[in-house]
């Protein structure tokens, strides 16, 4: 796959198992995003909404081979 364009990657999210949009590894320091999640209008690149249906894209979460790394936040979500 080729280097994922991560600031596009924001809105509805489900999390899921088996056959994601993308695999993303949670990190403490260089992340490629920095996610906010948020309870509505997730408007903006690194705002994520968690929902159990109808997603914008499915997330699986990995330790290994991810396609970019996040690292959550509270404030000034986007591109690190």
């Amino acid at each position: 796959m080729s280097k994922v364009s991560v600031e596009v990657i924001y809105g509805k999210i489900k999390f899921v198992t088996s056959f994601p949009d993308y695999k993303v590894k949670v990190v403490d320091s260089f992340p490629d995003l920095k996610v906010q999640i948020v309870k509505s209008f997730p408007n903006s690149s690194g705002e994520w909404q968690i929902v159990d249906s109808f997603p914008d894209f499915k997330i699986q979460i990995v330790d290994s081979f991810p396609d970019f790394k996040i690292k959550y936040v509270n404030s000034f979500p986007g591109k690190a």
